[in-house]
């Protein structure tokens, strides 16, 4: 298993089993109708038609041959879908809360920290920012190292991993995102220091914040202000939205066939993009479509699973089939074809981890927790009384679901 210590970028794609997986990092988590469209067809052109929407609001395609990569990044560019500059385009990781309106201020914070990426520091390839300061915050669950969000009293900016934020004004709030970040850059280079005033390269400093803060304390300037907790926030799952109807896609995929099929059967003038596997068809109609999620109660919605193999190269098990096979109403499902566990990055009720063909099943955690059983075959996991019968079962009884 090769674990990655970075994600996949239009500039620098990742290798796979299928070809090269390319990122696309819409601005604002909007494609237009056009964009979208042209995504498709270089999708269809360059790779192998399949668009996965990432957990942080960003578009895969995939199966691209390195021959056809130049081509992919000249009509990326046409779309206006690709920085001119990679070293921007690398520390483009901003999440922003898929309901922005108009003018907003999440709309306006989002465009001015991408108008001023050139001033922050050097960062990990995963650490990323997110703009949610809407008055249902929605992000929470999303993954981010430092948040722009809606606290108790107004805006604060949070670290992730710490309690609480430090409250700023909407004209500061850019200034101090960028000024936490080099706070950020100097604690984890920090420590690499051996103690002699020198740098051990043995030593691998936290590319994450809340990894950082798990050993070293925040400065008391950047806490103090509980961020805004709701009871039932914005949907994240498919129907209707403030800015139109939203699907689900099943496993984060859909084909570039048909995207604009149902863009057009409803009308809408944009996609936005969101981190829970679902497109918002901005200002369209709703949608009923086999190649997507429309019933917010679909077993689907509950179940991850990574492209597996024979698209994995970490992988050595098969995983959608199976997920599909495998779904419950109400059960979350992960089927990880190695224990990096890239599907799903918190627990799930059941966790299914390829390993030498065979599956380990982990209750109630992550794909690299340990198992409570090992070796199972795809058939031992559902037939009468089996692996997934007990382990659902047992889950009921301790009052995990």
């Amino acid at each position: 298993m090769s674990v990655k210590g970075w994600c996949p970028g239009a500039w620098r794609p990742m290798a796979s089993g299928d070809g090269l997986v390319v990122r696309v990092r819409p601005r604002l988590a909007r494609l237009t109708a056009a964009q979208a469209e042209g995504l498709c067809t270089l999708a269809l052109r360059h790779g192998s038609g399949l668009i996965d929407v990432t957990n942080r609001a960003n578009l895969q395609l995939r199966g691209v041959a390195e021959t056809a990569h130049a081509a992919l990044l000249e009509g990326l560019g046409e779309l206006g879908l690709l920085d001119d500059d990679p070293a921007l385009e690398g520390r483009r990781n901003l999440l922003v809360a898929p309901f922005w309106t108009g003018g907003d201020l999440t709309r306006r914070l989002a465009e001015e920290l991408l108008a001023r990426l050139a001033e922050l520091p050097e960062l990990p390839a995963k650490f990323g920012f997110a703009v949610d300061c809407g008055d249902t915050p929605c992000l929470g669950g999303a993954p981010a190292d430092i948040r722009i969000e809606r606290g108790a009293g107004g805006l604060i900016l949070r670290a992730e991993g710490a309690d609480s934020g430090r409250a700023v004004g909407p004209e500061e709030a850019v200034s101090r995102a960028i000024e936490l970040a080099h706070w950020f850059a100097r604690a984890r280079g920090e420590d690499r220091e051996d103690g002699t005033g020198g740098v051990n390269p043995a030593l691998r400093p936290p590319t994450r914040m809340a990894r950082l803060l798990a050993h070293r304390p925040l400065p008391a300037l950047w806490t103090g202000h509980a961020p805004h907790r709701v009871g039932r926030g914005l949907p994240r799952h498919p129907g209707p939205t403030p800015v139109g109807p939203m699907l689900g896609l099943p496993f984060g995929q859909i084909a570039g066939a048909d995207l604009p099929r149902l863009m057009a059967a409803s009308g809408a003038r944009a996609i936005r993009v969101t981190p829970w596997r679902c497109i918002i068809l901005e200002d369209g109609a709703p949608v009923t479509d086999p190649a997507v999620l429309s019933d917010p109660d679909d077993p689907l919605l509950g179940a991850d699973a990574c492209p597996g193999a024979p698209f994995c190269t970490s992988a050595s098990v098969e995983t959608r089939a199976l997920a599909r096979r495998l779904a419950r109403p109400g059960l979350g499902l992960h089927v990880s074809g190695c224990a990096k566990g890239c599907a799903r990055a918190g627990p799930a009720e059941l966790t299914l981890v390829g390993r030498d063909g065979r599956f380990d099943l982990v209750e109630g955690g992550h794909a690299w927790d340990e198992p409570s059983q090992r070796g199972l075959t795809p058939a031992q996991l559902d037939e009468p009384g089996g692996a997934l019968t007990r382990a659902t079962t047992h889950s009921t009884r301790s009052g995990r679901r």
